[in-house]
């Protein structure tokens, strides 16, 4: 890599990292801001590091994987965990460089995502975990699964947050609850 390429990777403005089936190779120096690790401590470890839970790294690599199949470059948003375990919600960006395997070699940057407004005493604790995955694009009986519970009790949940937040539907809540502050703890 020359020079200026090798700067423009440290210094991006977006934490950027190479992913070698989902360990990640290099790291931008912008991940300690996003994450709180140094490239250093971040290099040779799995993504999974990042992930809030188990499920959110399985369900959304799978997703990202299928969808980098069928298109060169993969964008979501997502909840995020910082070193000091803060959760942040992040806009990902990933654009495989084998197109056949796109976890084998890869190259991610995220974003934090500026938010307004606050969650702060309208959910309960269960609505905040199921909010979680519903911001991730989630179906009930994903997050039932994830949760140990049934996709009815999560449906309760989701038409008791609607009608908390005065939304119509449940595109209305997941828009609601990506304005929320992530530092509220949804």
């Amino acid at each position: 890599m020359r020079d200026y390429e090798r700067l423009a990777f440290q210094h991006g403005p977006d934490a950027t990292l190479i992913l070698a089936d989902r360990v990640i190779l290099r790291a931008s120096l912008r991940v300690e801001a996003v994450f709180g690790w140094t490239p250093r401590e971040l290099e040779g470890q799995s993504i999974r590091l990042l992930y809030p839970t188990e499920t959110d790294y399985e369900l959304i690599g799978e997703r990202a994987r299928k969808a980098m199949l069928a298109s060169d470059v993969y964008r979501d948003e997502r909840f995020m965990r910082r070193k000091d375990g803060q959760v942040i919600w992040t806009e990902g960006k990933g654009a495989a460089l084998d197109a056949e395997n796109p976890l084998r070699l890869a190259v991610w940057t995220y974003r934090p995502l500026e938010t307004e407004g606050g969650v702060a005493g309208q959910l309960t604790p269960t609505e905040k975990r199921i909010a979680r995955y519903l911001v991730n694009g989630f179906t009930s009986k994903e997050i039932a699964l994830a949760l140990g519970s049934s996709p009815r009790t999560v449906e309760v949940h989701r038409a008791n947050m609607i009608r908390k937040t005065g939304v119509r539907n449940s595109f209305e809540l997941v828009s609601w609850l990506l304005s929320a502050a992530a530092s509220d703890g949804v």
